[in-house]
């Protein structure tokens, strides 16, 4: 199910909402922050604490760019748009995380320089979505990703293009696309000759337009073409197109550069260009792929049926309606989901009345979907040039329709096949290949393939041989799109947001973009046994873009979920029954406006009454079959533009009084109610105007406490904002403290420990010990990764942290939960020890194929100190059985212990017991026999039993 942004705004609009810009975040702050994240780290009380990705990698997340080893196609790069840089040397068997190291996970475009081995990596998507994430400049690696230095252009955000000259590897050329929510000066064309150790603007457009695409002739770096891009993104609306959009030209390796899209040249100029992609075949022969914002003519809408249509009743008068066929209107009514109540004779009753006008009819249905598909822009559209750009050709008399819509500033991708002049790809949804130079296309989309298509490589010495890279991840094809083998082994999902029940073993669930909701239970493992049975561990319930997920704690089989813009269901996963549960307004009054992300919550109270958040808080009493709206706007009232706005983004009830809820909107506004909805009050005026209100939570430890969190994302705002209220948020307490610049997109509360938060920004994952007062960084395991969303399994104490690029992350925090004051100030806190079970299996193997099963067992303990420690284990008569030496670091701590005893430690513990024979095992070990044992550390001890 696709479903994008609009993007057509006029002049005078697009002024307004960038005079209205707020300050972006310098780039020194960035990188400020970043070093204060790495000493953090290295400091934290947390690093030893592991996290475990959980998957789901079958469904992937969305591809920026593919680079292949030009004399070996079965080693490649592949760079996710959130998910870092992934290298394989099987042909996509399996890949390794390269950037997994790096200050961000964030990437535009990938280079290599494949005769040295030296990586280039722009970070930033290239993309303008709503989670195209700003990059930290330009990464380099010479030693496949073990070590990246940043050589500069920190303030670009996004990268569009990176051009390696193939004789001179210290040459490279930079399309840089600029910030996404702000104006900026580092934008366009930069050049460097001495590998990135300085950079110079050879094309600058203005501090709005940036490069998205430059390419150079397959055989001479000196002709290169460039495709500039005058774009504006705010939360309330997108403009992909304006006069500076052109295509540019240097014969001189990127020095100079000059305007070819004239009005002479026959390529569109104008307010109505938008993004477009390059593919050059050599030095005469170019191809362009233009998403036209121009609206079409009349003649060039799509043909209708005689069934009536919303643009019927937008200028249909009163008389004319009542005369209409009240069969021809019913279809109409129940076609596009009008409320039961709604039928021919009714409706004309209230027209009649004047209490609703026809074009009442239009305005029902005129949500921000809808208004995706009723857009009638030109959209895709291919240009050539066979003289170097100096003219330009469409290459197709129709339109290419179904291909773009109205968002095809989310694609622009084009390629040309290096061996046939009248080969070229296009990407979008789906992809479509021309072998007549574009005069007609065919679709190369197929079932497993997903539908958004963002790059694409077509092998120069093998034609018909593509690694497409999609919204869903990773494809590869030998017959020219024919058939497509999936390459999705990555752990790379782009979560909005996760949700676990209490089901054993509990599952989670996942929102993930652009590819639905998924399920699978917490102890699923990542590997390829499935192939065998052909059940994945996890499974899609819901398509769309996958949004919030709220499961009945008294049948997790009740699941209520959906995708974009509050289109929401009820499921029950036993018997496959969905219900569409959206609320709809009143005929005649304003539609309701939904989020995105589009909140939704179940009362802790009554697990019957559901919350939902459009402009106003909507509730059901009964699962969500009935809806009343419990409030008045509680948003700013939204702003004119192509993107719900003003909007509800976040719902807390709290757990101590049914009715007393707070709400959050992507305006700014927090808002209480103690009554259930009969009065509401503003509790965010103290708060910086105008931010996304990304987290308000309710205390579950103290009635009067509440949290917010707000994010500036949409302003290029990375500072943190989270506050603390123990007065219903009458007063708030800033508990950003410590935390590095990072837009906040959740914090939750420890369910047993009243003074442990969890917090997760737009770089990673944050716990505090002391209510805000200060911070410390996750890292083991998590690489600097934006985390959506945090939840915790209360029974089993696990914390899941659902990302988006990386997936889901998950830990146990037991160990975190008991932190207290004695702990601060003992020297040594030694956790309790899991009992084991004895098997005769260890040490031994099935066969001399297989590995040897050796078991091991966690020692965990809390330091006050960074010191080598000795970890001892004792019988019961206290004979010391083995020791472990560990370097202790300062915080949590943790310790492998493989049940090994020494051959002292055996002989002490035959004396013991004479009836104990402890022999050795198949790989020369002795293992501990059934008994109680102890671990000690510096004085501290506990037992634990192998049974």
């Amino acid at each position: 199910m696709k479903f994008k942004n609009t993007l057509f705004l006029s002049t005078a609009l697009f002024s307004l909402f960038c005079f209205s810009q707020q300050p972006s975040t310098n780039a020194d702050v960035v990188e400020k922050a970043l070093q204060q994240k790495n000493k953090l780290t290295q400091n934290s009380l947390v690093k030893n604490i592991v996290f475990e990705n959980i998957g789901p990698t079958v469904m992937s997340g969305r591809v920026t760019d593919v680079d292949v080893n030009p004399n070996d196609p079965t080693e490649f790069y592949v760079a996710y748009a959130s998910g870092g840089v992934w290298h394989t040397t099987n042909n996509g068997s399996t890949f390794t995380p390269i950037l997994d190291n790096a200050n961000t996970q964030n990437v535009g475009d990938i280079a290599v320089d494949w005769n040295n081995k030296t990586i280039w990596v722009g970070t930033g998507e290239n993309n303008s979505s709503r989670s195209s994430y700003a990059g930290i400049g330009i990464l380099k690696s010479t030693d496949n990703g073990k070590n990246w230095i940043n050589v500069g252009l920190k303030d670009s955000h996004h990268i569009g293009r990176i051009l390696i000259n193939p004789n001179n590897p210290n040459e490279v050329i930079i399309g840089v696309t600029g910030h996404l929510y702000s104006p900026n000066q580092e934008r366009g064309i930069y050049k460097t000759t001495d590998g990135g150790n300085t950079w110079s603007q050879k094309l600058f457009v203005d501090d709005m337009s940036g490069i998205i695409d430059v390419q150079h002739s397959p055989n001479n770096f000196n002709i290169m073409y460039a495709a500039s891009w005058t774009k504006d993104r705010k939360a309330w609306n997108f403009d992909g197109s304006g006069n500076n959009s052109a295509i540019y030209k240097s014969t001189d390796a990127g020095e100079t550069w000059t305007k070819i899209s004239t009005e002479r040249s026959g390529f569109p100029t104008g307010t109505g260009v938008g993004r477009i992609g390059l593919a050059i075949f050599n030095d005469n022969v170019v191809y362009a792929l233009h998403d036209s914002q121009f609206r079409r003519t009349s003649e060039g809408k799509k043909e209708t049926s005689n069934a009536l249509s919303k643009d019927d009743f937008k200028t249909m008068t009163t008389d004319a309606f009542l005369k209409l066929d009240d069969k021809k209107l019913n279809e109409y009514l129940k076609t596009n989901g009008f409320q039961e109540k709604y039928r021919a004779q009714n409706v004309k009753q209230l027209v009649s009345s004047g209490t609703v006008k026809p074009i009442d009819l239009a305005r029902y249905l005129e949500d921000a979907n809808s208004m995706l598909f009723d857009t009638p822009v030109v959209g895709a559209e291919v240009y050539k040039s066979e003289d170097g750009g100096a003219t330009w050709k469409k290459t197709h008399k129709n339109y290419i329709d179904d291909l773009y819509y109205s968002y095809g500033y989310y694609f622009g991708e084009i390629r040309v096949d290096p061996q046939d002049v009248n080969g070229i790809y296009i990407l979008g949804v789906p992809i479509l290949k021309s072998k007549d130079g574009g005069a007609t296309f065919k679709s190369i989309s197929a079932e497993n393939v997903h539908s958004d298509h963002q790059a694409l490589w077509v092998n120069p010495k093998k034609s018909g041989h593509l690694i497409n890279g999609n919204d869903g991840g990773l494809n590869m094809s030998y017959d020219d799109g024919e058939s497509w083998e999936k390459l999705n082994v990555n752990s790379v999902g782009q979560f909005y947001t996760i949700n676990v029940d209490n089901a054993s073993p509990y599952n989670v669930y996942g929102g993930l973009q652009d590819n639905g909701v998924w399920v699978g239970s917490h102890t699923a493992r990542e590997d390829k046994s499935w192939h065998q049975s052909g059940q994945y561990p996890w499974k899609s319930i819901m398509g769309g873009d996958g949004m919030q997920v709220q499961i009945d704690s008294r049948n997790h089989n009740i699941v209520y979920t959906g995708y974009q813009f509050g289109n929401y269901f009820r499921l029950n996963l036993e018997t496959n029954d969905q219900a569409y549960i959206q609320p709809k307004h009143e005929l005649g009054e304003n539609p309701y406006r939904f989020n995105w992300q589009t909140p939704i919550l179940l009362s802790p109270h009554n697990q019957d009454i559901l919350y939902l958040g459009g402009n106003k808080l909507m509730r059901s009493m009964n699962q969500g079959t009935d809806w009343q709206a419990i409030s008045g706007d509680l948003t700013n009232g939204g702003k004119k533009g192509n993107v719900a706005y003003g909007t509800l983004t976040t719902i807390s009830e709290s757990p101590f009084q049914f009715g007393l809820i707070y709400t959050g909107s992507d305006d700014g506004l927090v808002q209480i109610t103690k009554d259930a909805g009969g009065s509401w009050q503003n509790i965010s005026s103290t708060f910086p105007k105008d931010l996304w209100v990304s987290r308000v939570i309710a205390s579950q430890h103290k009635k009067e406490r509440v949290y917010a969190t707000l994010n500036g994302y949409r302003w290029d705002d990375f500072k943190v904002y989270a506050y603390m209220s123990d007065d219903y948020g009458k007063t708030w307490e800033n508990i950003g403290s410590n935390i590095p610049a990072s837009p906040v997109n959740v914090i939750k509360e420890d369910p047993k420990n009243e003074n442990i938060l969890y917090l997760g920004t737009d770089n990673g994952a944050y716990v505090s010990f002391d209510i805000g007062s200060s911070w410390e960084a996750f890292s083991n395991g998590l690489p600097n990764v934006a985390v959506h969303d945090i939840v915790i399994q209360p029974e089993a104490n696990d914390l899941l942290l659902g990302t988006h690029g990386r997936s889901i992350y998950k830990t146990n925090i037991a160990h975190l939960q008991q932190m207290n004051s004695k702990m601060q100030t003992n020297a040594i806190t030694l956790f309790d020890v899991n009992d084991v079970r004895h098997s005769s299996r260890w040490g031994s193997s099935w066969g001399q194929w297989y590995d040897t099963f050796e078991p091991e067992i966690e020692i965990a303990f809390y330091s006050n100190s960074s010191e080598p420690k000795n970890i001892k284990i004792v019988s019961e008569n206290n004979s010391e059985l083995n020791t472990i030496k560990v370097t202790s670091s300062k915080g949590f701590n943790y310790a492998s212990y493989d049940l090994t005893i020494t051959e002292k430690g055996k002989k002490a513990l035959e004396k013991e017991n004479s009836s104990l024979d402890i022999n050795k095992s198949e790989n020369g070990k002795y293992y501990l026999p059934k008994g109680t044992y102890t671990v000690q550390i510096d004085g501290t001890s506990t037992k634990f039993e192998i049974k």
